[in-house]
């Protein structure tokens, strides 16, 4: 019986450490930080109040207020090109998202997530973490290996095919509730559906769910406010109605003053004129002009019933105690949406599911003040987004903007930082890209990140940004134009041809990106999309003098 004595102990002992090791993995996740990636769609550079706009913002603004609020953070100027960078941490054409959903026959621009990536939900849910998905998906849906459940997401609700409805499911778009059929045209939503509510609703469910199971979380929330067609209860469109009636041109010049006090731009850059294209708001009717006040109205009303649902999902994660140990990052898929013209569009009622509303070029204008262009391009108004991060447990106040500019691809990174997890060489026998980005996580310790290139591409429209120096075109045949960033954010004072040694300095990087990247030199412009073909090369010929800083 003495001799059993060592062994038991021996036993007793390994069970010991095993039970000491278990706990301390336990504590361990219990204190490593939920993760929220809030995505908005369609939303201007400054239509949220902390960012310039006259919007009534207070939730945003609030989170803004007690984190921090980057200048110059970038989308990829479209929504399914977004969507697909954030989830994996590439460039979107190295995941396979050049351009939408449709597949243009080349490995950049097949329309789905590829086998080459992995989703920020794979990495939270390999660490331990309950990985959850709602809202507007729109980065595949052919089969159901394109779904959220099959990409990384243990829970999802939300439209697989993307956006495109508020009040009730339009053709074409169904809702699931994680594999399941649960709203479509034949079977339709109960009366007092809104979406934008829903899908912080929803998110909120499955955040009692993580609880239940003492797991952390991670929610990506991609409302499909405020894209078009814009659609909002009457009583939230009768807010605004009359507040824009003082037009575009002097509420542009409004937002711009406040940007300049705020210190979000800078007095020596230009504001971008009103393209011609957009009439001088004096020069309208005043029956115009009261359907212009009512289009933005309605837009407004979007935005207000968003950031209304930011409230939601604060006041849910304070209820649960989980508010301080939460890492929110909110910020924008593309700039403003100047989708049909410089007149919008307005068919039927906008507070009914029946109405087709845009707000066209006009307002997108005003919308991303005081940049250039919308969404589609690479000029700053395409690309330039809003983020705010937020993280009491780790992140302190900040009066001042966070300059560094960063990117999409910086929130895989970022999660892989702060969460614990291990980012991935292989998965499936199939081996991963290597993640592009870098994490934000020094940033909120004051820290420098080191300086590095970012790229961009969509349908032929480009850009490179090395340090202060900017190239873009506009098209895939279009003109290389340089522009300062420190000096001239608003891309005015085109510099291609006093600094030629930059410009050809940054067509080779970005040359060299763009074959790294599966990405087609020219794009794949819309007559050869259905043909999948990739123009020849547009590189730009000189003799290289000097290397961009």
């Amino acid at each position: 019986m003495n001799r059993m004595l060592p062994r038991l102990s021996l036993t007793v002992l390994c069970l010991l450490i095993l039970s000491t090791q278990i706990c301390s993995q336990i504590c361990q996740a219990d204190d490593r930080p939920n993760v929220i990636v809030i995505l908005i769609d369609d939303m201007g550079f400054s239509d949220i109040g902390c960012y310039g706009s006259e919007i009534p913002t207070p939730n945003l603004d609030k989170l803004a207020d007690g984190g921090m609020k980057f200048s110059q953070f970038y989308n990829t100027g479209r929504c399914c090109p977004t969507r697909a960078s954030l989830l994996t941490g590439l460039y979107s054409h190295r995941a396979g998202v050049g351009h939408m959903t449709e597949n243009l026959h080349h490995p950049g621009y097949q329309g789905f997530l590829n086998d080459e990536c992995v989703t920020i939900g794979d990495i939270a849910r390999e660490a331990g973490y309950m990985s959850l998905a709602t809202g507007k998906w729109h980065v595949g849906n052919r089969t159901p290996a394109m779904l959220p459940r099959s990409r990384g997401f243990d829970r999802f609700y939300g439209v697989p095919e993307g956006g495109g409805f508020y009040f009730q499911v339009k053709a074409g778009r169904t809702i699931l509730h994680n594999d399941e059929v649960v709203a479509s045209m034949a079977q339709p939503l109960p009366e007092g559906f809104y979406s934008t509510d829903a899908w912080t609703e929803h998110g909120l469910h499955f955040i009692d769910e993580s609880i239940a199971v003492k797991k952390p979380f991670l929610l990506y929330l991609a409302h499909n406010a405020p894209h078009f067609p814009l659609q909002a209860p009457k009583e939230d469109i009768d807010r605004f109605r009359g507040k824009y009636a003082a037009g575009w041109d002097k509420l542009s010049e409004e937002r711009h003053q406040r940007q300049l006090k705020m210190g979000l731009v800078d007095a020596d850059w230009k504001k971008t004129e009103r393209p011609d294209s957009i009439r001088a708001w004096d020069s309208l009717s005043d029956e115009e002009r009261v359907r212009f006040d009512s289009m933005m109205a309605t837009y407004a009303a979007c935005v207000y019933r968003m950031d209304k649902s930011i409230g939601t999902l604060v006041e849910g994660l304070k209820s649960r105690g989980q508010f301080e140990n939460t890492l929110i990052l909110f910020m924008s898929d593309n700039g403003g949406c100047a989708e049909s013209g410089p007149n919008g569009k307005t068919v039927g009622d906008p507070s009914t599911a029946n109405s087709d509303w845009f707000c066209g070029e006009s307002w997108a204008w005003m919308q991303d003040t005081p940049f250039r262009k919308y969404k589609h391009y690479n000029h700053e108004g395409g690309i330039a987004t809003p983020l705010i991060a937020h993280w009491p447990a780790e992140i302190e106040k900040r009066d001042l903007w966070e300059p560094t500019p960063t990117h999409l691809i910086d929130v895989m990174a970022t999660i892989v930082d702060v969460t614990g997890a291990t980012y991935p060489t292989t998965k499936n026998d199939v081996k991963i890209a290597p993640a592009a980005g870098k994490s934000l996580r020094p940033l909120f310790s004051g820290e420098i990140l080191e300086r590095r290139g970012l790229f961009w591409e969509h349908e032929g429209n480009a850009a490179a940004r090395k340090g202060d120096w900017k190239l873009v075109r506009l098209g895939g045949d279009g003109k290389w134009e340089l522009y300062n960033m420190n000096d001239d954010r608003t891309e005015q004072n085109d510099l291609a041809e006093t600094k030629p040694e930059i410009v050809d300095d940054l067509v080779d990087a970005w040359q060299t990106w763009a074959k790294e990247n599966q990405v087609a030199t020219n794009g794949l412009p819309k007559a050869e999309r259905k043909q999948g073909a990739v123009q020849a090369d547009g590189k730009r010929k000189g003799k290289k003098k000097a290397v961009a800083k």
